[in-house]
């Protein structure tokens, strides 16, 4: 059922209304059995320490602005038919609720001009949130290798962007038919970047997220986030997988499996910045298996780094639409964020030096 399909609960019920909900409790009692193993056991829910109206959320700084909201609308779309309106009601919500976004690969803007408009939306976000354009780390390395670095700062100043999101993705572009082969080391190349741009940067995977040694790497670097793009939600290798014959389906399927979760990678982060190790980079975008607030909350909340969250597919589904479906989408997130923060505690609390 879609979010629009869902009826408002009336809030001052009358007599009459009064005799339905009972009624409807009678009718549902049976239906609405939990059982203890059904429990999420990363909270504790505390009914006693909060009440209502819901405490406002903090601005959350990002990238040298401020978000009313600690959400991202996660790189998707570009160059496709439907891409202009996604992009455009994306850029509205993000307007109108405070968040940031990263658009889908700008590869195609590179090349030509005719897909710029869906590109095209900072007067539609406004200048106070954040938005980085986002190119693949194959692209950068052969920009690095020929001189032509100043591209990018072109393609940013065009979409008047804040910076850039470099996704890095071998596996994909291993298994995608049309892929590019990455020569270098993705943080060799984004070294070498950094001694050539005045601009902020992003690095983020495409479904499998970074083991240990990547993050590292990443954590060093002086960039403005780090974006998880975890296993456990949309994987692009997988997506290319099922572009391929089915001989090569059959042949990569074992790597479809293969990855780090956005729980795993915030627990590495944590063990590394709580042994005393000193980093640069300071900022995280939790993404990959993000599948609700509650989920958004849990990773942030643990989190020992500033983090925000991020969603990419759902933000996708709800943004075909009208561009009343993605309100509702985006008020219950930021509504249901908002309960967890007033009446969740974690089990496994923030641990601290």
């Amino acid at each position: 059922m879609a979010l629009a399909d869902i009826p408002d609960i009336p809030k001052n019920d009358t007599i009459g209304d009064d005799s339905q909900r009972k009624s409807d409790h009678i009718n549902l009692t049976i239906k609405s059995q939990t059982l203890a193993n059904e429990a999420d056991n990363r909270f504790y829910y505390e009914p006693m320490i909060s009440g209502f109206p819901l405490k406002p959320l903090e601005a959350t700084p990002f990238a040298g602005k401020l978000m009313k909201v600690p959400i991202w609308v996660s790189s998707m779309t570009g160059g496709h038919l439907a891409s202009g309106k996604i992009n455009r009601h994306l850029a509205m919500a993000c307007k109108e609720f405070g968040m940031g976004m990263g658009l889908g690969s700008c590869r195609m803007l590179l090349r030509e001009e005719t897909y710029f408009n869906d590109f095209d939306v900072r007067s539609i976000i406004g200048d106070e949130n954040p938005l980085f354009a986002n190119l693949g780390i194959a692209q950068i390395e052969e920009m690095v290798e020929r001189n032509q670095t100043d591209q990018l700062r072109r393609l940013i100043d065009r979409l008047k962007a804040d910076g850039l999101i470099i996704h890095v993705n071998p596996l994909q572009e291993w298994v995608q038919p049309e892929g590019n082969i990455i020569k270098h080391s993705p943080v060799e190349t984004i070294e070498r970047l950094l001694e050539l741009i005045d601009f902020k940067l992003i690095v983020k995977e495409v479904g499998q997220g970074f083991g240990p040694k990547s993050i590292h790497r990443l954590l060093q670097l002086p960039l403005a986030a780090i974006e998880f793009g975890a296993f456990g939600g949309t994987n692009f290798a997988k997506v290319e997988i099922l572009r391929s014959s089915t001989l090569k389906q059959e042949l990569h399927q074992p790597f479809v499996n293969v990855g780090v979760t956005a729980t795993e990678m915030v627990d590495l982060v944590n063990d590394m910045v709580l042994s005393g190790n000193k980093f640069v980079c300071n900022q995280l975008i939790i993404s990959g298996g993000i599948h609700s607030y509650l989920d958004g909350y849990y990773l942030t909340q643990k989190s020992v780094l500033p983090a925000i969250y991020a969603q990419a597919s759902s933000f996708l589904k709800y943004s075909q639409g009208d561009y009343a479906e993605l309100q509702q989408f985006v008020t219950a997130q930021i509504e249901g964020y908002k309960m967890a923060r007033n009446f969740l505690t974690l089990k496994e609390p923030k641990r601290f030096q």
